[in-house]
């Protein structure tokens, strides 16, 4: 589809400063820009690629003043990184849906499916099943005894959703992703063994919940493990049993957390941050990557980072002096050998 930039700015609520005509047809990163393409610049350390790139048109924001001439139109916005996820929504929008039921689709003839769904070949759909309308399952994805899955949820190829978990509306799960497989619950016996404990729970997952390509959330022991409203999780994050994740929080990729910690709403956690068990997370928290989280933490928006995590502040303090130990040594060997050659004298 091609676009002009005066309709780009009409659907954005933006100014053009340039040729109100120019054309663009596809979206490119600044310092990738060919002609017919829109970029955009949000972050300044970019800018360099304003003045250089082939893009024809560029989201800045309202308030940018560039240093010298600029050869692309430009669209101003209050916030380009929004404008251009605006723009994306509307081209997925445009891009045909699948629609209908593969012959090789397997459906339990207990269970329910809504109408306006596509599922793909080799979908499962299992006994007692609820398949909300306008949802798209495609092929390889299995959908156990009992599930119930919204309406205008998107399961990818491969997504695995144990017996009896439920998914809310809106919801997209990326390939690979493992709902409701049996959390890690195991009682020590004699002779060094592990008994299996069952896990007899389930997941629930709220409304507009996106999960990362293999991405496993564990059923609860008893109960349910639950993601809330807006959660966002990326790829390859693991959420133990019993795990509350409170609403809009996002969490990137290779974060784990242990069984029944509770994540309180609108926090933000880096990539590869692990949670012990059985902890407390206030609203509001940021925690950098590669964090611990070893203990509770009480204080709303707390910012924290290192292993154990601290607040980030001393952190950053403590790193100046850990940075300094090795010379720090030497100067403390230097030093008792100084002082021993005293006590000989």
């Amino acid at each position: 589809m091609e676009y002009t930039a005066e309709m780009i700015a009409r659907l954005l609520n933006g100014t053009v400063e340039g040729d109100p005509g120019t054309k663009v047809n596809t979206i490119a990163k600044i310092e990738e820009g060919k002609p017919g393409a829109l970029s955009f610049l949000s972050n300044l350390k970019y800018e360099q690629y304003i003045y250089t790139t082939g893009s024809s048109v560029v989201l800045v924001r309202n308030e940018f003043r560039p240093a010298r001439e600029v050869r692309a139109t430009l669209i101003r916005v209050d916030d380009p990184y929004q404008s251009v996820a605006r723009l994306l929504q509307i081209y997925e929008a445009a891009r045909p849906a699948p629609k209908g039921i593969h012959p090789a689709a397997v459906i339990d003839e207990t269970a329910s499916v809504g109408e306006d769904v596509y599922l793909g070949a080799y979908v499962v759909v299992s006994a007692n099943a609820v398949i909300g309308s306008g949802s798209s399952i495609y092929p390889h994805t299995y959908v156990g005894d009992g599930v119930k899955v919204g309406k205008n949820c998107t399961l990818h190829a491969g997504v695995k959703v144990y017996s009896d978990c439920v998914i809310g509306d809106n919801c997209i799960l990326h390939a690979g992703a493992v709902i409701g497989a049996d959390g890690f619950g195991f009682a020590p016996v004699a002779d060094s063994n592990f008994m299996k404990i069952p896990q007899i729970g389930n997941v629930v997952i709220e409304d507009n919940v996106e999960i990362g390509a293999n991405t496993c959330i564990d059923r609860a022991t008893m109960g349910s493990t639950v993601i809330q409203c807006g959660v966002k999780l990326d790829n390859l994050v693991q959420v133990g049993h019993n795990v509350v994740i409170g609403e809009n929080t996002v969490i990137a990729a290779q974060s784990g957390i242990a069984g029944s910690t509770k994540i309180g709403r609108n926090c933000m956690i880096g990539g590869q941050v692990g949670f012990a068990g059985h902890l407390s997370i206030a609203d509001g928290c940021k925690i950098g990557a590669q964090s611990g989280i070893m203990s509770t933490v009480s204080q709303e928006n707390a910012v924290m980072l290192g292993y154990p995590a601290i607040d980030s502040k001393q952190f950053l303090k403590s790193f100046v002096y850990f940075r300094k130990l090795p010379d720090m040594s030497s100067k403390l060997d230097a030093l008792a050998k100084s002082v021993g050659s005293l006590k000989d004298r």
